[in-house]
């Protein structure tokens, strides 16, 4: 087999990359239709392609996707964290444009909600994580995760919530063409109901193959009553001192 240096680094190249860098060993002279193709198209397909697939196996496997990333399998994954601040981002926006086309649906006591939650939104969504991650790690022992593991799982389980708020914000829009506003309804209750289970959903989806079904049910059951005195006492508290 010829062998070559790698043009970035130096390092003798044996294979399709380079092992010290990383870099491809085919890395010809840069022309029109490679630099349209490979450097313009084909960094945006990748991103695209790799963002729609984690998201896709956030929403419908999401326990198994973050078992998978905790194991090692990461390379297929976007990474989590930019994806959570991108859903987060335009969860943000859909909300504004929301109540821009629709402003008769914001009363006083509406808008005083609003303005708290946009003010402190970051800052419950990021307590949000630690507290799943906490209550996991102690219901969910003979896992072996660690906290950090923990928190893998979390943001993952996050990253669904908001991407059915996200949902649920661009049918809440089309509700407001009328003629529509009834079948809306329906499925803007799905949604709310499914972003509410979709933690439980997710450590299910997790753990099936580790505990009984009962033994699930009863240790998600505590899971959510300490989430909601949780983030309770957390909403109160922000609200009191601020």
């Amino acid at each position: 087999m010829n062998k070559k240096s790698c043009l970035n680094c130096g390092h003798i190249i044996s294979g399709e990359f380079c092992s010290h860098c990383g870099q491809k060993s085919d890395t010809a002279r840069i022309t029109p239709h490679s630099l349209i193709k490979n450097d313009i198209l084909g960094s945006i397909w990748h991103i695209e392609t790799k963002f729609f697939h984690t998201l896709k196996d956030v929403l419908f496997k999401p326990g198994q996707t973050a078992m998978d990333y905790i194991s090692g399998k990461r390379i297929k994954y976007y990474n989590l964290f930019s994806l959570l601040l991108i859903l987060f981002g335009f969860n943000v926006l859909m909300l504004h444009f929301y109540l821009d086309l629709n402003p008769k649906e914001i009363t006083a006591d509406g808008s005083n909600i609003i303005d708290f939650f946009s003010k402190y939104s970051k800052t419950i969504l990021f307590a949000f994580i630690p507290i799943l991650a906490l209550n996991a790690r102690i219901l969910f022992k003979r896992i072996k995760l660690n906290l950090a593991e923990h928190v893998i799982l979390a943001s993952v389980s996050l990253s669904g919530i908001l991407t059915l708020l996200l949902l649920d914000d661009v049918i809440s829009i089309i509700g407001i063409y009328e003629p529509l506003s009834k079948i809306i309804n329906v499925l803007d209750k799905i949604l709310v109901y499914s972003l509410t289970l979709f933690p439980a959903f997710t450590y299910f989806n997790a753990f099936k193959n580790s505990y009984s079904t009962s033994g699930l049910i009863w240790r998600l059951s505590v899971f959510y009553i300490l989430l909601s005195v949780e983030c309770f006492a957390i909403i109160i508290l922000l609200y009191n001192l601020f």
